[in-house]
């Protein structure tokens, strides 16, 4: 059959791809100049540095099949994150572990000791109802205050309080030194940069890609449509349009190593920006060899009618707008919505290849069993099962 797939990024790709493999021929169409979506890197022509030009991605997961599939095209490098964060004029690591605790509080505590010194220090709370009390039971006032209150205002543009406790609740809180990021059991990047992996999952027979292409402008029969942009744009937004956060980056060079870390946190809420990524430490493998370096100042606001949506807000405002588009999309023939923006849901990029797999799979049922393919394949009205990458 003839499917078209709007969107090139993780969600189309892999769905594009495992449909070509089982013999269907694909249309993926996709407005940028480039594949890959918000995971699109290259390297900067004035340092050499291989950049994630809408911000920095690390692919991390801990489902066998995912890893197996990704690996499929192209080396991935094991890479570990750490975040550092700047409050009050001082360098902590996180997440919040025992080194960031004994730091802040100028304390030597072990294990045991911390915990319930924190626990002394947190609110007990049967259930948190929003994000604010959920650090509050967690960490208590100090913390919370210190490296989460105007951070995450600067980030969603919202008090804390107007904010879910879900925000929060995935976030480790560790009593003991490692200071990883993540703790799934593979954790890497592309050698290579997340667009080539992306590139070669549409290398297939079967698979045609048009770039600079809306799919607003197609005009030719396909036998599905699966598409992965923005709900309320598949219907021109005739029920309004839900909320994002975007993200402006103020770019610059510098010689050498700028901030020996990959990303920095920038706490302080008189600090306008929330953090600086410093790109060629996303690729330990090649940046010894690069002497100069490329760094972003990341500044959130809120998503305008022209700009790349980011984070979606789901508050409940949007949560009774999207419950609207997703009526209509059930009520609507011949399409199909995943993905990060066809589904209104942060989506780490596991769990959008993993979703992008299932997806695939059902179609390949639906179409053995004569049944037919239904508007969605994850529930939207649910929140992703993992949205922690820039909860804070």
């Amino acid at each position: 059959m003839r499917f078209c797939v709007v969107g090139a990024g993780f969600s189309g790709a892999v769905l594009a791809r495992v449909l070509a493999d089982a013999g269907h021929s694909i249309v993926v169409v996709d407005e940028r100049a480039h594949v890959a979506g918000n995971c699109h890197s290259e390297r900067d022509a004035r340092t050499g540095v291989m950049t994630h030009v809408y911000g920095p991605h690390i692919f991390h997961t801990s489902d066998e099949r995912v890893w197996s599939f990704i690996q499929r095209f192209g080396t991935m490098r094991p890479y570990l994150h750490q975040v550092r964060a700047i409050t009050g004029g001082a360098v902590y690591s996180l997440p919040v572990n025992l080194l960031t605790i004994n730091q802040f509080f100028r304390t030597t505590m072990g294990p045991d000791d911390a915990r319930a010194f924190i626990a002394a220090k947190a609110e007990a709370m049967a259930e948190p109802a929003n994000f604010e009390e959920q650090a509050l039971s967690m960490i208590g006032t100090e913390l919370y205050e210190a490296f989460f209150r105007g951070y995450t205002r600067k980030q969603w543009g919202l008090e804390p309080t107007e904010l879910p406790a879900s925000i929060l609740k995935r976030l480790p809180l560790r009593f003991n030194y490692d200071d990883r990021y993540f703790a799934h059991k593979y954790q890497a990047i592309p050698a290579d940069g997340y667009t080539r992996i992306v590139d070669a999952m549409l290398q297939a027979p079967g698979i045609e890609v048009r770039l600079k292409t809306a799919h607003e402008t197609l005009d030719e029969p396909f036998a599905h449509v699966f598409y992965t942009g923005p709900i309320d744009r598949y219907f021109d937004f005739t029920h309004g349009r839900l909320g994002y956060r975007t993200l402006d980056f103020e770019v610059f060079r510098k010689s050498g190593d700028y901030q020996g870390a990959a990303v920095i946190n920038y706490c302080d809420e008189n600090v306008p920006f929330t953090r600086i990524t410093e790109h060629k430490h996303f690729a330990p493998w090649d940046s010894q060899e690069i002497d100069g370096t490329i760094c972003y100042r990341e500044f959130s606001r809120a998503c305008g009618p022209n700009d790349i949506p980011y984070y979606p807000i789901r508050q409940a405002r949007e949560e009774r707008m999207l419950d609207t588009y997703v009526q209509r999309a059930r009520a609507t023939a011949g399409v199909s919505f995943l993905g990060r923006l066809g589904s209104y849901r942060y989506l780490d990029m596991d769990v959008t290849i993993g979703e992008a797999l299932d997806a695939a799979q059902h179609v390949l049922a639906c179409l053995s069993e004569g049944r037919a393919i239904p508007a969605f394949f994850v529930e939207p009205l649910q929140q992703a099962p993992a949205a922690t990458a820039r909860a804070a």
